[in-house]
């Protein structure tokens, strides 16, 4: 059987990357078809990168286009369109913002689409950067959008199966699609129990950890503001485009780790009193539920997935109103917890996150396979 993988781009790495690396795990042989590559960030971040048969579109031969895709994302239409699967049996793809569900297949060709989620910026989410509070961006914005939201309808009734990473974008995908999709969430990479000493016991470092790109939509500033006031050790891993400015605003509890190696980021992850997530609407939330594989109790907004993944009181906490003051109202509760009942919070967390294994995540792909007509 040949299998193609479709990634809306590979400018970038996060949680939508590493299913894409998953799926790959899963299909070694199948080539990637994507629009953008970007070979420093994905040699770095893809393991076995080498190995990969990489098919870019005709729009990557643009000079500056790695700049420019996100204004230039009218394109995506004809990108998507260009692609010949014909020569396949099955097309998967792992669909986004830049809305590679839009792939074009005939039958016998099944598409089986993993729907990250619906592009944020057509439907009125946050998104990383507030582009729209200039007006020629605005009127620009408004115009574009309007014509892609029709495609992106059109075209996400083209796939004979949708994925859901959550049941939360299951929800926005019959709101906004009106398609019925099933969920698979996405594996998340969980250590070893020999490698997670504190989930046997309680000893661990006196500071709260977030992973995170540093976009506006992930709230971050809420993070430093609380750490601020409180006066808490705050350590964040990441960059992005907020970081000057993050910068500008922390006080002397807070550090940057921007370029923290694999196992540096483990060991700050399992060594956190917590983890702290601020953002909004989010999808599904690897991060956090990686913390929790450590067995590192979450505290995170009461929004999107994540109230799939925290359990009030029991592996986390949920606040529910975005400022500092409930978001420590939260810390405080955990805070309070006696050694014993924390015990049993981590050990919740770690129960928690191995719903979420490679290997769950590949059976469920590999049902779908021989089950698909």
């Amino acid at each position: 059987m040949k299998i193609a993988l479709v990634h809306d781009q590979l400018q970038e790495f996060g949680g939508a990357e590493r299913v894409l690396m998953a799926l790959h795990d899963i299909f070694p042989s199948a080539p990637v078809y994507t629009a953008f590559l970007n070979e420093n960030t994905a040699r770095k971040n893809i393991r076995g990168f080498e190995k990969w048969k990489i098919i870019t579109s005709w729009a990557a031969k643009i000079p500056f286009i790695g700049k420019l895709y996100s204004p230039l994302r009218f394109l995506a239409p004809s990108i998507w369109e260009s692609f010949d699967f014909s020569e396949f049996d099955v097309v998967i793809s792992s669909s986004g913002w830049y809305m590679c569900k839009g792939v074009k297949t005939q039958s016998p060709v099944v598409h089986i689409s993993y729907i990250h989620h619906p592009p944020r910026y057509l439907y009125g989410y946050e998104t990383a950067v507030e582009w729209q509070k200039y007006w020629p961006v605005k009127v620009y914005a408004t115009i574009v959008n309007f014509f892609l939201r029709r495609w992106d309808y059109s075209s996400s009734q083209r796939p004979d199966v949708l994925l859901a990473n959550s049941e939360e974008t299951k929800r926005r995908i019959k709101k906004l699609y009106n398609r019925d999709s099933t969920v698979v969430y996405p594996p998340v990479e969980i250590p070893d129990l020999s490698k997670v000493h504190n989930v046997v016991k309680s000893k661990v470092e006196e500071y709260y950890v977030t992973v995170s790109r540093l976009g506006k939509a992930k709230h971050i500033d809420l993070l430093i503001q609380t750490a601020n006031v409180n006066k808490l050790r705050l350590k964040i891993v990441g960059k992005g485009r907020e970081l000057a400015y993050l910068k500008s605003l922390a006080g002397d509890t807070v550090e940057f780790i921007t370029d923290a190696s694999d196992q540096e980021r483990d060991d700050l992850l399992k060594n956190a009193r917590a983890f702290l997530f601020a953002s909004v609407d989010e999808e599904f939330g690897i991060a956090p539920v990686e913390a929790m594989g450590f067995g590192t109790p979450v505290i995170a907004y009461d929004s999107g997935g994540l109230k799939e993944t925290v359990t009030q009181g029991v592996s986390g906490f949920l606040f529910k109103q975005l400022s500092a003051e409930s978001l420590y109202e939260e810390i405080k509760k955990l805070e309070s917890l006696s050694e014993e009942k924390y015990l049993e919070m981590r050990n919740a967390a770690r129960k928690e996150s191995e719903k979420y294994s490679f290997e769950i995540f590949k059976k469920k792909i590999l049902e779908l396979i021989p089950k698909t007509p």
